[in-house]
């Protein structure tokens, strides 16, 4: 749990799931560097040197960025968010319904549904990302360069990030254990609101590369319309 408690990202969803934690106590600052250090190793350091120094040669031609790409990644990002946060803040079930098979069952559909929520991020998100780097590829050198940066990044992270979000159900486990425990009655839409807010702390996570990628070719084009 030191992730949690390093402030290596003090992302929504981390101060969420730090908030459910007992206080620890102080643990010492690290800067950027030595954070981030803590996640790549030697092979990776390598590779990114090496996409640095390839960075000159993906952006050999002048592209003139199109405002109107601009406009439809802009949407398509907008429209994957919005799906993704209906799909989360969709109830499954009736809320404080915990008789017959739902009682038996505990934490275990909420885990079903956490699993699929994860998953249907995951395969909405990379392929807007990959649809997106490609978008900059074809708009402007510099883009380019972002774009493929973006790409040895997510070779590199992407991993380590999965196994970080798949910890997510456990989390929410102890969270739904705590309140049953805890609350004699009326526990269940408290846990609710607290997995809906988990999840869209999650996508709010997984979409800031593609919202980044997104905003810098918005800039592009207003630099150069």
């Amino acid at each position: 749990m030191l992730f949690l408690r390093s402030n290596f990202n003090r992302s929504a969803l981390v101060r969420q799931l730090a908030g459910w934690l007992p206080t620890p106590a102080e643990v010492p600052r690290q800067d950027l560097a030595e954070r981030l250090g803590q996640w790549l190793n030697v092979a990776d350091a390598i590779a990114l040197h090496s996409a640095h120094q390839s960075l000159p040669s993906v952006a050999r031609a002048r592209r003139p960025a199109v405002p109107v790409a601009a406009r439809a990644v802009q949407a398509e990002l907008q429209r994957v968010r919005a799906t993704l946060r209906q799909a989360i803040t969709t109830p499954s079930g009736e809320p404080g319904d915990e008789s017959g098979e739902d009682a038996d069952a505990g934490f275990a559909p909420q885990h079903q549904r956490c699993l699929e929520q994860q998953r249907r991020m995951e395969m909405s998100i990379d392929a807007l990302r990959g649809h997106v780097r490609k978008t900059l590829a074809q708009t402007s050198p510099r883009l380019a360069q972002l774009a493929a940066l973006d790409a040895v990044l997510d070779t590199m992270l992407g991993g380590r990030e999965q196994r970080l979000l798949s910890t997510l159900p456990s989390f929410l486990k102890a969270r739904f254990n705590q309140l049953r425990q805890t609350h004699t009655s009326g526990w269940q839409p408290l846990f609710e609101n607290d997995l809906q807010q988990a999840l869209l702390a999650e996508l709010d996570l997984r979409l800031q590369p593609v919202a980044g990628m997104v905003e810098a070719l918005s800039q592009e084009v207003k630099q150069h319309p």
